[in-house]
């Protein structure tokens, strides 16, 4: 203790009486928020960033800003879960045609079965990696289609859109948007989008946010699921994602 005074300059008794004088208002404010977060963090097992954790906190009635809790989350280094396998889904090297960009990033809708987007990702299993293609209305937000299969070919994504319109039932002129995969451009595809009535639209080459929502989905289900679960076969990811997410 007396080393530690002598490198900082202060005396002993001046030290002692920093330690113990009483915590202001404000400090005491800090340290309560703090384990606020702190708890709020843990209660949803390390999976919400600062941005999940001040909305959670607002709709419980306490009023802190969003950079006040990073803040606090940094400097404390409170983390959400992040990635860390990857595996690529998209291959739009093909000679099938590609459709224009119709949705163009109306991610606004007015009504159900207007625009849905579809896209595909994949779970880590000890037995190999286990795929899931979506179909999202965009009016809802909703998952309407969705499939799982240990291949990623392109009956993966027709299952997934044919539940999608045996459940809906949409009508003439609905714009589907996808990335511009291998499995959304084949002929297969392309010929049921025919016979649904459905107007193809698929992203710019290379651009995720053409696609942000049902990607933003896919993110979310991998990070707060996915990525806190070891799944020893593939039966056991599709039933924990479907009991999770469907």
């Amino acid at each position: 203790m007396e080393k530690m005074c002598f490198v900082l300059g202060v005396s002993k008794s001046g030290y002692f009486k920093w330690l113990n004088r009483p915590k202001s208002d404000r400090q005491k404010k800090h340290e309560q928020l703090t384990q606020i977060i702190l708890r709020t963090h843990l209660e949803f097992k390390q999976r919400y960033g600062s941005v999940k954790i001040t909305k959670t906190l607002h709709k419980r009635g306490v009023k802190v800003s969003g950079r006040t809790v990073s803040r606090i989350m940094t400097a404390n280094q409170w983390k959400s879960c992040t990635v860390k396998k990857y595996k690529a889904t998209t291959n739009s090297n093909h000679k099938h045609p590609v459709s224009e960009n119709v949705l163009d990033r109306q991610f606004r809708v007015d009504q159900p079965n207007q625009s849905w987007v579809a896209d595909i990702t994949y779970v880590p299993t000890n037995e190999g990696w286990l795929y899931l293609a979506s179909v999202m209305d965009l009016y809802s937000r909703k998952i309407v289609g969705w499939s799982m299969n240990h291949t990623m070919t392109k009956e993966l994504v027709m299952d997934a859109l044919k539940m999608a319109y045996n459940r809906q039932k949409p009508g003439k002129g609905l714009i589907h948007h996808s990335d511009r995969g291998v499995q959304y451009a084949s002929n297969d595809y392309q010929k049921l989008l025919k016979e649904y009535e459905m107007t193809s639209s698929m992203s710019r080459k290379g651009n995720c946010y053409d696609n942000a929502c049902i990607e933003s989905f896919h993110g979310i289900l991998k990070k707060e699921l996915v990525y806190q679960t070891t799944y020893k076969t593939r039966l056991e990811a599709r039933k924990s994602i479907f009991s999770s997410t469907f």
